[in-house]
């Protein structure tokens, strides 16, 4: 339910808004020049992570103020019903139990209507192992009794992006000969391109739904179980080609896959929290059952240390209300995620989905709309290159842009000096966003490089960094899947505090099925033309007809 009172006139609320006052006269330049334990003290290490939150408009008080309004806003009720699978996604009325998929053999029940679903879950975890290792091992083959070379998932969100990032970021583990590809979009392009190379002897489907009606999945999947078909000129082929992960096991079965190459998927995870479970067979296919077991358990540490640690200790607690912070006390519209790590390069798409998707709400839980804006636009990419792309506007536009710098102490692939360049980039941008450049410190720089004292005043101010830019610096000993898998579930954790102090529902997205349904009423009118009345307005009839007669339909 929402907060009550109304969460700007909360008590914490307003002392925020006081500290806000005085700090703004202050630079980060200052607060470090203060305190000579700040680095030290704003440091928090935890399941492989460590965070530095230092260079932050920050003080102790504002920290104490912004866990206040964590406490406030109930977030320990919030998150022990998160974990023991209360309904917390109440438009749907569900619970949202990715934390059970990660947890551990021996853990305590956690049930749903009264049944503990730990069982069913390692049993489906046991399932994939015995699954991985026949296809790794040759002892499950092709129609032809060849060996799979290649496995190709299809899905699209949740069902796409988690085991992407997953399988990319983790190549340095990578065992045996099988080769992951991708497919989301509904553009033809995409499953043509990548079926053109693959044998279809050879070639290993997982069609990722939960419902096994999404339509980009479906279609793609039937492109998929045609090429498969002429390839190998026999219908039942499907059956030794095809896995599906989903709920509708009736439709599944119906498409041509047998249930005993089903995987289950449950109500109670949402799609952009799946990859813990068979949504994950991608990563356990090219990384092996015991590293995917790893990545499960570097989720499970993040998730016992976000229920066990203190506020102003918990990694998700603490960048979720400093973004809190910066979006409801400074005006920042974006957040900005930039992995100095190559492997980490699909990152920053996963979190899009995860916290936009989630947090991207105007009503609070009982459909009264949110007293203050909600999830910011969330984007990135890997670091190195950003610097030469839109750090630019990070350092010198008029917008406020917080940014969270990840970055491996050891890389996997060290070569002659990279690492060392890459790691100094990175902290550089952070020590340039915190401390900028004075115009005074420009204006000495250009006089010292030979020019007019003339010239260095004129040139000075565009040469001026302001500085004062507030960002995070998450570090890990080297990436791997534990490592991967804290990374992955922080930011889960840290979307979820977030929907508290806003009282939305975070695991709901009835904004992306309004398009669905939208798209639903427009496909038979490009195919078959337009039946009666119009397809809701001028515009968009126009443009069907437009598609129509550029295809000779």
């Amino acid at each position: 339910m929402p907060n009550s009172p109304s969460l700007t006139q909360r008590p914490e609320w307003q002392r925020l808004e006081q500290l806000r006052q005085p700090l703004s006269g202050i630079t980060m330049r200052t607060l470090f020049d203060g305190d000579p334990e700040r680095a030290s003290r704003y440091l928090v290490r935890a399941a492989g992570l460590t965070l530095d939150f230092s260079r932050n408009r920050l003080n102790d008080d504002i920290l104490s103020a912004l866990t206040d309004l964590a406490d406030a806003c109930g977030l320990e009720a919030k998150r022990e019903a998160l974990f023991s699978g209360a309904r917390v996604n109440l438009t749907e009325q569900r619970p949202a139990l990715h934390t059970a998929l990660r947890a551990p053999t021996d853990s305590d029940p956690v049930r749903v209507e009264g049944e503990d679903v730990l069982p069913e879950v390692h049993a489906t975890l046991d399932r994939m192992e015995q699954l991985v290792e026949d296809v790794q091992q040759g002892r499950k083959t092709g129609h032809t009794g060849k060996a799979f070379t290649d496995l190709v998932s299809i899905g699209i969100g949740g069902s796409f992006l988690g085991p992407k990032l997953a399988t990319e970021a983790l190549v340095p583990f990578h065992q045996g000969s099988l080769r992951c590809h991708f497919v989301a979009n509904i553009d033809g392009t995409d499953i043509q391109r990548t079926l053109a190379d693959l044998n279809p002897e050879t070639t290993l489907f997982l069609v990722q739904s939960k419902s096994f009606r999404t339509q980009e999945t479906r279609e793609n999947s039937l492109v998929a179980r045609h090429w498969l078909v002429d390839g190998l000129g026999d219908e039942s082929a499907t059956e030794g080609h095809f896995l599906a992960v989903t709920t509708n096991t009736e439709g599944a079965a119906d498409f041509g896959i047998r249930v005993d190459n089903q995987f289950p998927m449950w109500d109670w995870v949402g799609g952009r929290y799946s990859l813990w479970s068979a949504i994950g067979l991608p990563i356990a296919f090219v990384i092996g059952m015991s590293r995917f077991r790893e990545l499960l358990a570097g989720a499970h540490a993040m998730d016992e240390h976000f229920r066990e640690a203190p506020s102003d200790r918990n990694l998700p607690v603490l960048m979720a209300m400093l973004s809190v912070w910066y979006n409801n006390f400074w005006g920042a519209q974006s957040h900005v995620v930039v992995p100095y790590d190559e492997y980490l390069r699909f990152l920053p798409e996963h979190l899009q989905q995860l916290d936009m998707e989630s947090n991207g709400k105007r009503v609070q839980q009982d459909g009264s709309p949110v007293a203050v804006d909600t999830g910011p636009v969330l984007w990135g990419g890997v670091g190195a290159n950003g610097q030469h792309a839109y750090h630019q506007l990070i350092h010198q536009g008029t917008r406020l842009i917080p940014a969270d710098f990840i970055v491996p102490l050891r890389s996997h692939n060290p070569v002659a000096s990279h690492h060392a360049a890459l790691y100094a980039n990175c902290l550089a941008q952070a020590r340039a966003m915190m401390a900028g450049k004075t115009e005074a410190e420009a204006e000495q720089e250009l006089l010292a490089s030979g020019l007019s004292a003339e010239e260095a005043r004129w040139l000075a101010p565009h040469k001026t960094i302001p500085g004062n830019r507030p960002c995070n610096l998450l570090t890990m000993d080297q990436l791997t899947p534990a490592t991967l898998g804290a990374l992955i579930a922080l930011y889960e954790h840290r979307t979820f505090v977030q929907s508290v102090i806003w009282g939305i529902d975070c695991f709901d997205q009835w904004g992306v099925e309004l398009g669905k349904q939208i798209g639903q009423h427009i496909l038979p009118r490009l195919l078959e033309g337009a039946p009666e009345g119009t397809a809701g307005d001028s515009a968009t009839d126009h443009m069907i007809d437009l598609f129509r007669r550029a295809n000779g339909l």
